[in-house]
Order: structure tokens, then sequence, then C-alpha cells
């Protein structure tokens, strides 16, 4: 796999470092500096500006805009109107002067720079020396956090220290809607008003389309003798602020805001003003150590519970740790009504959409660390089934089809290759439903919602399948499958395989239903009008499924014809044209046996538990040496098999990829924002593929090893209300329950019932790496 690492920030457990500024990686800092809360989003750019190629990154969770796209011809199923996430108010913004010359690293002179994110405490610090034109030297330390404890506030300090000078410095610190699309160099927003009243200001911005709206508003705190006006413009309001600066003493401004989303459309100004004004009606009383202090505790919280040790191995301690710390960011659950966007809230890439990476990448992280928020997300889903089940009458099928990208559950991808021919989103609920009630036993939320989509969504993959009027078995034709670099192919196993679980697990759902709540099914099937000729009929299907397996050699044929496809050696491709997408022509990637990413081996992954460790290393063998990785999700899948296969230093070299994807920028496009999904996949590599956890059977199975170069490590998993920690060093596994009673559980084939004294066991000598 030809990914290279630019290694320059600093390794230390706890924090992101960067020593010096290179103006070449200024968005790639400004993606992994980062900070969010779910609720809102913001990119670690210098609040005071920066000319030299700045991307200034503000979003809301579920803001978005809408484009309507003229086209002379339009056929039925692709999509024209799509849906994007756009970039929100600058609530950080500042321009500091001393002399009339202003602030910008891109121009100014400085000196001993210094920026930290303290993962322990999500602290975003900045220090450096300015040294202005005519000779002064001022310290600067700027501070920031989107807070955890109070969703919708983000907060922000500047210290200003002279140090050669006494004498005058101008900070002018507002709210400003006057921001571009970085993507499109469009402006999304409208300023509807704007007011600076006694305790604070406040701006408030309309999308165009959806018109959903945003207040913004702050106020400002010094512990110096000052001089300040309110300045404003059509988009911008803000403070001037004159400080008296004294050589050798420090003056800490303090800027707490307050952001208020209203995404219903019928919401007038005057009803979002008088909303929001009753909630920051105290902001006199809000204290910037007060908020910190409450961020800091959740954070604490979060660490007790959730971290994840690695010893003899820095890189990736930092890298693991990191991920934990933007899963969390991301999505903790809050609002029901949010899902996991591709780049999080860091970046425009991929439009802020939802994928059914979310399902398959990001649900495992959740169940185990977070199951209310892994509830959420399949809540999501359920919201917005009327969206899916309008999209299955476009594609002229019945039941639920789900998007292949969204935000508000319509379809936003405009590439109809992917929008019309994957089914992996539908199939990926249906799995997140299954998944979900395994580890949780919630019933309640199976036989309530989850039952209604999976039949919607059996509905869609019955009306979207045929028969083979050969061997009469039934099948998907001009689909593709998770690889991507395959179009327009019939049965491609990923699909049917997850189709045929997907029948099999509903059929046995409202088997379960008609025994133990038959007033729940008789009401589900009032409201759905489900017929018992359609279970009947989805069995049926669910049994002559095509399977193409060839006996010989135990391997999956990816889809019908793919086993005859011209071969390319990936190792022979210059590194230069990587990306291909970037590189080659768009139809050249489908005229071979290439890859992009795991298609035969990512059902074999979601079903671990029912294949075979022979038929996996046949498969394993066969497939990876096709793939070129050119997806960030790939390594950790490819590195989970490698570890099972006790391909130890493979394994190894796929899951260095994994933890460090943002850190190390090895795609070489962290600055368009955070692969959140693979941050995702980064977490199951090292929980299912060093430790060996298989989840999609009866009883959970871990199956623990460690890598040569580590001295030991330690995850927690939240498994049924008990908290279970796993260690692991080179000779024992020792698995307990540190809260809640006991488990039962395999460790090494073999069953056990722990509590919280324990077991220890002997590593095997196969697992150590």
């Amino acid at each position: 796999m030809q990914k290279y690492a630019d290694k320059y920030l600093k390794l230390d457990p706890w924090r992101i470092i960067e020593e010096g500024f290179d103006s070449e990686r200024c968005n790639v800092s400004e993606s992994i500096f980062s900070l969010g809360n779910e609720y809102m989003g913001v990119r670690g750019y210098f609040e005071e500006g920066y000319k030299k190629g700045e991307f200034i990154g503000s979003y809301f969770n579920g803001v978005y805009e809408e484009t309507k796209e003229a086209a002379a011809l339009h056929y039925k199923g692709i999509v024209r109107d799509t849906h994007f996430m756009i970039n929100s108010v600058n609530w950080l913004y500042t321009r500091i002067y001393v002399d009339d010359e202003i602030l910008d690293l891109s121009s100014s002179e400085f000196d001993e720079y210094k920026r930290t994110l303290d993962l322990r405490t999500g602290i975003l610090n900045r220090s450096f020396i300015w040294k202005t034109n005519g000779g002064k030297h001022i310290k600067l330390d700027f501070e920031r956090f989107v807070s955890m404890g109070s969703p919708r506030y983000g907060c922000q300090r500047i210290a200003i220290k002279p140090l050669n000078f006494d004498g005058e410095v101008k900070v002018v610190m507002g709210l400003d809607f006057d921001v571009l699309q970085k993507s499109t160099s469009k402006k999304y927003w409208t300023t509807i008003e704007r007011e600076a009243l006694e305790d604070y200001i406040y701006i408030l911005g309309k999308t165009s389309f959806t018109e959903q709206k945003v207040l913004s508003a702050s106020n400002i705190s010094l512990d110096n003798t000052h001089e300040s006006k309110v300045v404003e413009n059509e988009d911008f309001i803000g403070y001037e602020l004159i400080i008296n600066g004294t050589q050798g003493i420090e003056t800490k401004i303090d800027k707490v805001v307050f952001n208020y989303v209203e995404k219903r459309k019928e919401m007038g100004a005057d009803e979002v003003i008088k909303a929001a004004s009753k909630l920051v009606n105290n902001f006199h009383s809000i204290c910037y150590d007060k908020e910190k202090e409450k961020h800091i505790d959740y954070w604490t919280k979060v660490w007790d519970k959730f971290d994840i040790t690695v010893d003899g191995d820095m890189d990736n301690q930092q890298g693991i740790r990191y991920c934990i710390f933007q899963m969390h960011q991301t999505y903790h659950g809050e609002d029901p009504s949010l899902n996991i966007g591709a780049k999080g809230l860091t970046g425009e890439a991929y439009n802020g959409h939802t994928f059914w990476d979310t399902e398959t990448y990001c649900l495992p992280f959740y169940i185990f660390n977070n199951p209310r928020a892994a509830k959420n997300l399949l809540e999501y889903r359920y919201n917005t089934l009327p969206m899916a089940i309008e999209r299955a009458k476009q594609l002229d099928c019945d039941g639920a089809c789900y998007p292949i990208a969204t935000l508000n559950g319509k379809e936003a991808c405009s590439l109809w290759q992917h929008a019309s021919l994957q089914m992996q989103p539908s199939t990926a609920v249906a799995y997140g439903v299954f998944h979900y009630v395994k580890l949780t036993d919630d019933k309640e939320f199976l036989y309530d919602k989850g039952c209604e989509m999976l039949v919607q969504i059996c509905r869609y993959l019955a009306t979207r399948g045929d028969w083979s009027g050969q061997r009469g078995e039934f099948g998907y034709f001009g689909v593709m499958g998770p690889d991507e670099f395959q179009m327009m192919v019939n049965n491609n196993c990923y699909t049917n395989y997850m189709a045929k679980k997907t029948f099999e697990y509903t059929i046995d759902v409202i088997k379960d239903m008609k025994s133990n709540c038959p007033d729940m099914i008789s009401s589900l099937v009032e409201k759905v009008n489900l017929l018992d000729d359609e279970l009947k009929t989805w069995s049926n299907m669910a049994n002559r499924m095509k399977i193409s397996l060839d006996k010989e050699t135990g391997i999956y044929e990816q889809h019908e014809g793919y086993f005859n496809l011209p071969h390319v050696d990936i190792d022979s491709i210059p590194v230069e044209e990587f990306p291909l997408y970037n590189n080659w022509s768009y139809d050249r990637i489908y005229r071979n046996d290439m890859i992009k990413q795991p298609d035969v081996l990512m059902f074999m992954f979601l079903f671990r538990s029912e294949f075979s460790k022979k038929s996996k290393k046949v498969n394993y063998e066969y497939y990876e040496p096709r793939c070129i990785h050119e997806s960030s999700l790939s390594p950790s899948i490819h590195s989970i098999f490698a570890s099972e296969l006790n391909k130890h230093e493979e394994a190894f070299n796929f899951f260095n990829f994994a933890t460090r994807m943002d850190l190390d920028n090895y795609n070489r496009n962290t600055n368009e924002g955070l692969h959140t999904t693979s941050i995702a996949a980064a977490w199951v590599n090292i929980v299912y593929g060093f430790g060996g956890l298989k989840s999609d059977g009866d009883m959970i199975d871990l199956n623990p090893s460690i890598p040569r170069s580590w001295n030991s490590y330690s995850f927690r998993i939240l498994y049924k209300g008990n908290v279970v920690e796993v260690f692991i060093n080179k000779t024992d596994v020792k698995v307990k329950v540190l809260e809640g009673t006991k488990i039962n559980i395999n460790v090494y084939g073999r069953a056990y019932e722990i509590g919280k004294e324990g077991i220890a066991l002997e590593i095997p000598v196969g697992a150590r790496g």
C-alpha cells in the first residue's frame, strides 16, 4: 500500500503539538486542530486571520442549503436537487493592531510559535511572539474550546503581553456572517438582524432556500483598563477595544459566544430572537472559567470510561486517543435528528453527508461506549424513513431505499451510479438494527421502530432484485458494491449476501413478535399492511439467493465475471498516480480487477462468526493484493483480518494508517477535513482486530493478540450494562467487570462467566506478534 506519512507533529500521549508553523501545512493543521461538540464544530483556523490560504470553517450539525439544478434532460431516479452543509458565522473573528499594523502570520514576523490540543481537557492553545515592523514585541496566547458542558457555547480567550514597550493595542472581536463556502466560493447567508444590547451583541443570519437561521451572540470581558465601542457593517457586529498595554503585564480578553440554531423554515426572525433571548438572558453571569471547568469535567469523565492505553508505541497511543477524542466531539447522542458526516464538522468535503459508514464503522464504537448514542443514530434512520420510502418510489421499487448520502434523509448524491446502484445503505441500516439489538437487548426499540424499518427495507430488496432465467436463483442486477471500482455488475456478492441476511433477520423478528408481543405485531401489520405472502416470498428469495462461491478454491466471486477481468499488478502503478480518481480517466478504473476497498471481505467482517478461518484466509489472500486502499476505511478491515490470520506484521502495518490517517496526512487530503468514519474504524481496528472481538454471534468472543513492539494495551467496552476491561501484555490476557454484575463471554473459544474478580489467561504463542 503506497501511502507515506507526513510527520510534523510532536509525539505526546495526551497532546497534539505543533512547534513552528509551516504555511504549506496550514489547512492540514486547521483540520487536525478542529473542535466540536456534536451541536457545532469549528476548524482550527487562526481567529486573527491568515490571508495566505486560510480555510475558515464554522459548522452547525444539520444546518444546510439546497441547490436546484436546471437540466434540459432529466431521467427519473437521478438526483437533481441536492443539499450540503454550509459554512456559517465566524464567531471567532478577531483582528489585532499595533500602530495601525495588523497581525497576520502570512506577512508578520513572529517567533516561538506553538499550538497544542490537550485531549484530556479539549482545550486548544496557541502562542507566539509578534515582532512588529516598528520593533515592538508582543507575546500572544490564544485559547479556545467548544463547550461539551453547554453545547450552544463556544469560548475564546486572548492574552496579550507587551514585552518591550508601553502603549496601545487595538483588538476587534466580533461575529461575522460575511463567510464564503470554500468549495463553491459562494455566500449562502443573509443577515436579517444585528443589535448591540447592554450585556451582549447578537447577529441573526438566514439561508436562502432552506431558510434555516442561526443567531450568534457574544459578550466580552477584560481584566485591564480599556476603551470599547461597538462596530458593525451589513454582515458583522463586534467590539473594538483599545487596550492600554504595559510592558511585562498580561491582559486577558474573554469572549463567550452563544449560538442558537433554528432549522424550521416557518419560524420567523422575531420568534427566533425571542426564543434565543430566553436562553441567553443571563449572559452577564456566564463566566469563561466556569464554562471551562464544566467542559474539562466532561472530558475527565469520558477518559475515565473510554480510554485505550498502549504501552510501547507512542505513535499509536497518541493516535488512538486522538480518534476517541474526535468521535466524542463529532457525536455523543444528544439529538436523534442528527447523524455523523464523513468529515464530521471539520470541513466541506462530502458536503457534510451521512453515508452507510455510520452503521458499519461508527455504530460499533457507540454500541460499546455509549448505547444511547447508538440508539439515536438508528432513531435518525427511523425519523427519515418516509424519505427512504419516497426514494424507493423514484427507483420504481416498493419499501424503503435509504440514501447513499444525506443530511435530511433525502438522497443528495447526484452521481447516479452511486445513488441508484448502491444498495449498501439500506442493508446497513438493517444490520445496524440487528447489531444494536443483539448487544443491548433493546427489544422495545426493535418492536416499536426497528421492525418497521426492516419490513420496508425488505420490500425494497424484494422489488429491486429479480430471478435469473437460467437457474431460478434470486439476485441483484445492475448494481455497485462497496468496492465502487466495478459498476453495473450483476450479483455483487456483498449485496446479495446482505440482502439474504436482512430477509432472514426480518422474518425471525416478526416470528419473535408474534410469540412475545402479538399486540405490537398486529399494530405493525395494520400500519404497513404486511401480508403473510410477503414473508413467504422473502423466505424464498433468501433461500434461493445467488451467492457466488468457487467450491474448489473457497473464494467468493465479488460479482459475476469478476474472475475473468484483466488483472492489474497494483504495485506497478507509479505512486504519483494516486489517488487514481484524480489521475486516471473515470472509466479506466472500471476495466480491471483492481478494487478500491473491501467488498467480499466486508460482508465476511460483518458476520465474522459465520465463516471459518480457512475461508477468511483464502479470500483475504486473494482480494488483498488487488486492493489499492483508496478509501481511508480500507486499512482497518484488512488489519482485522490479518490479525485473525496471525499475519501480525501485515496487521500492524495496516493499523498504523488507521490511527494516524489524519495526524500524518497519509491520503494527502486532511486539508479538506478529518476522515471521521475512518477515525471510528481505528477504534474498531484495536478492539475487533488486536482484541479479537466478534460481536455478531450468540455470545461475544475475544481472541486477543499483541503487536510485537507493544508491551501491553488495554481497552474497555460497555456490554449489556456492564463495563468490561480487557488488558493484554506479552504473556497474559486479563478480563474483568469493573462496573456491573457478571457477563458470559468466550475467550479463545472457551466460555467463561466473568465478574469483578476477573480471569487471567496465558496468551497463545501464535497471538504474540
